[in-house]
């Protein structure tokens, strides 16, 4: 069985202020099997409280080290695009991606 390692992604955007928090949430709903799919555990959707169109998506998972030690190929996976295609379509270009480690845990 493969080491896994524990990650964050965090995807930092900003939507158009018409756009009630609902319509995120219920993509966010409709993408957990895809989050299930590349070892997501958990998914939350932070709004910024004094800019509410500016948000936070993180998504915690676990994936094979070795995947992670090549995460460009992981990044060019099919699925991965149509994901980020959905995210795309509603948010446009401005989204900004980060994978995070958590250093307490010495990974």
């Amino acid at each position: 069985m493969p080491k896994m390692v524990a990650r964050t992604l965090q995807m930092k955007f900003t939507v158009a202020p018409s756009m009630e928090p609902q319509q995120l949430l219920s993509m966010m709903q409709a993408a957990q099997p895809f989050y299930e799919l590349f070892g997501g555990k958990r998914a939350r959707l932070l709004q910024n409280a004094d800019y509410p169109s500016r948000y936070i998506q993180t998504i915690d998972y676990e994936a094979p080290e070795e995947i992670e030690v090549n995460r460009q190929r992981f990044a060019s996976d099919p699925r991965l695009q149509g994901f980020l295609q959905a995210w795309r379509s509603v948010i446009g270009d401005g989204i900004e991606i980060d994978i995070y480690q958590d250093v307490a845990n010495g990974e």
